[in-house]
């Protein structure tokens, strides 16, 4: 336990580098950053699970890196041993930004503090399949790898110099897959470098121990399970984008079952010279690939039993035939391939069935622990260390409980909540678009007017838009209809770097996204001055939502309390898109009919964003922007 003397002291020296030290490096002093920190390192003291709701601008990031270096320097100070601190998130991309921006400008600021005499320092932790495994290198090395262009080739044999995989361009999915270090890892390498990498990791010079929330979560699970740790015991961890979080619990508390793997498995079993057994499991999957490959996320499970039936038994005929003589790492994959075929062939009362979409765009299979929450809480809340979890999207309003809920933490006496208002003008720089008269959802010519109707938005603003859509259909549907309009449009597939870099260097341009677009895309500046958002982001139904309903007394309860909130998060996020810095502006455009006038919705949407002026006319679009753009801004695309 800290004294209450090096507390104070801290909190004083908080103040310090946040309205002396950062200011003289260029840093705009934010009292509602500072507050945020000062709650932040509060909640490392007493040792609380903090909730805390930091709105765009508000800088939060610094406010809990500088929390964390404050609290970490009172622990030395009281004697207490060095423990780095973990901050989990859900993007590489802020991962990355940690490392090499905001610490670094954070470690010289901080060289001016007298109480600061070390380098502030990170360790980027990544799950194995990240790194090269020099022995299963050398072996996919030997092989020859005749069929690959000369650039696939150098990529390749570049390896031998690089620990990262994702530190290269050109490596084929294939080959990453052959490299990598493999799930279970027993390979003896006289100089693995990916277990020098490891033992680097640990060294108490790095103060940040940065990974993923899966990572994280799969080391609580290891630590529940008696396992030896992934990460190192740390005196703090900090989740940001913990919104995420609910989703990545799921992820890693339930199993999975893709194409790739069995792809996989195919692949191992003719690498290891067993041709023909690769051939019969091939075959024998041959009918559930297909489907994979071409059916919906809705297709219900249970008519994939006969599919899975037919690869199990070719499984365990593999497995009674070839089980002494298959390489360690392949009989380990064949099991573990094995196991879920089961899972999922075996009724399972206290589980979640259903299908959903992998990051290729197929069908995967999934399931996860019917009571998630009671998980979570056995896993990760029962742990006696300050936990920080924060996101731009954890409150609505100023209510967590969709939060509380979903992560079982509604009754949990160390939680305390903290909201920090984003600092910018939404009331001077943005406003929100209701037309008068909406396009009906229902309407049989819905996607002609609804498409008519944001053509008439984009010549009003002169492109510079994003059109954000909660479905691939919807997207497309439109995109067709717009085939001919004179302002440059682009459509946006999976998050193709390639575009985005396209549309932001186009002046005028026009986005229509889904997806990943909704959160985390950055478009400061000009070229999201308008924001069109045709329908409400609605969940669509699952088997998670519909097993959860069951915990309701009525429909209009679920939907109030489940299905409402999680729409006006995900417009929270989507909202978030339009105005990125303080001199930013943008109209925010929302077009479904459930936010007119006596839309059943229009409250629960004005109560998710900020307040803001309301228009209602295109006339009165056309005249805000005409008073916050510059000339320049109506000349781009004309």
């Amino acid at each position: 336990m800290i004294n209450e003397l090096t507390r104070k002291n801290a909190h004083t020296e908080l103040d310090h580098i946040f309205k002396t030290i950062l200011p003289a490096h260029g840093m705009t002093e934010r009292p509602e950053q500072i507050r945020l920190s000062h709650t932040m390192l509060d909640a490392m003291f007493e040792n609380r699970i903090a909730l805390s709701d930091a709105g765009t601008g508000i800088g939060k990031t610094y406010a809990y890196l500088t929390a964390a270096i404050v609290y970490s320097h009172s622990r030395l100070v009281d004697g207490l041993p060095f423990q780095p601190v973990i901050i989990a998130t859900s993007s590489i991309a802020l991962q990355n930004a940690i490392v090499r921006e905001y610490l670094p400008f954070l470690s010289d600021a901080l060289s001016d503090d007298p109480h600061i005499t070390t380098p502030i320092l990170a360790a980027l932790r990544k799950g194995k399949s990240h790194y090269v495994c020099d022995e299963r290198l050398r072996q996919h090395l030997q092989q020859r790898p005749n069929g690959k262009n000369v650039m696939q080739k150098k990529e390749l044999y570049s390896l031998r110099d690089v620990l990262d995989l994702d530190e290269t361009q050109k490596l084929s999915s294939f080959d990453r897959e052959r490299v990598c270090v493999p799930p279970f890892c027993d390979c003896k390498h006289p100089d693995c470098r990916y277990r020098r990498h490891l033992t680097e990791c640990g060294q108490k010079r790095y103060l940040f121990q940065i990974c993923n929330q899966n990572l994280w979560l799969a080391d609580c699970m290891h630590r529940e399970n008696g396992l030896k740790p992934i990460l190192p015991d740390a005196c703090t961890v900090i989740v940001d984008e913990a919104h995420k979080l609910p989703e990545t619990a799921r992820e890693m508390f339930g199993t999975t079952l893709t194409a790739g793997e069995i792809r996989s498995a195919v692949v191992r079993l003719k690498q290891d010279g067993y041709a023909l057994a690769a051939d019969r499991l091939f075959s024998a999957s041959s009918t559930l690939l297909q489907k994979m490959a071409e059916l919906s996320p809705e297709y219900p499970i249970e008519l994939l039993h006969d599919d899975l039936s037919r690869v199990l038994s070719t499984l365990f005929l593999i497995g009674r035939k070839l089980s002494t003589f298959l390489e360690p790492a392949t009989k380990r994959a064949l099991e573990q391939l094995t196991d879920k075929v089961v899972l999922f062939l075996r009724p399972k009362a206290d589980a979640i069935r259903y299908t959903a979409e992998d990051d290729d765009g197929k069908l995967m299979l999934c399931s996860v622990p019917a009571d998630i929450t009671s998980r979570i809480q056995h896993t990760v809340w029962s742990k006696q260390l300050p936990l920080l979890l924060t996101s731009g999207t954890l409150a609505i309003g100023s209510s967590f409980r969709r939060f509380q809920d979903e992560c079982g933490l509604a009754d949990n006496p160390r939680v305390m909540e903290s909201i920090a208002v984003s600092p910018f003008d939404y009331a001077s720089n943005c406003r929100l678009f209701f037309p008068r008269y909406s396009v009906h959802l229902s309407s049989e010519r819905y996607y002609d007017e609804i498409a008519a109707e944001i053509l008439r938005l984009l010549y009003t603003a002169n492109g510079h838009a994003l059109v954000l859509f909660t479905s691939y259909a919807d997207l497309s549907a439109v995109n067709e209809r717009l085939a001919t309009a004179r302002v440059p449009i682009f459509s946006l597939r999976r998050n193709h770097p390639q575009i985005l870099r396209q549309f932001k260097s186009t002046p005028g341009a026009v986005l229509l996204a889904t997806g990943a677009a909704w959160e985390g895309m950055d478009f400061p500046g000009d070229c999201v001055s308008l924001l069109i958002i045709p329908r409400l982001p609605f969940a669509f139904p699952d088997a998670i939502h519909e097993h959860e309903k069951r915990n309701y007394p009525s429909l209009r309860d679920f939907i109030r309390s489940v299905i409402v909130p999680e729409m006006q998060i995900k417009l929270k996020q989507g909202f978030g898109r339009a105005i990125r810095t303080e001199t930013d502006t943008c109209v925010v455009a929302i077009l479904d009919e459930r936010c007119s006038a006596r839309g059943r919705y229009r409250q629960d949407v004005l109560n998710a964003l900020p307040e803001m002026p309301i228009l209602t006319e295109v006339s009165d679009i056309r005249r805000f922007l005409c008073a916050v753009k510059p000339q320049s801004y109506f000349e781009a695309a004309a």
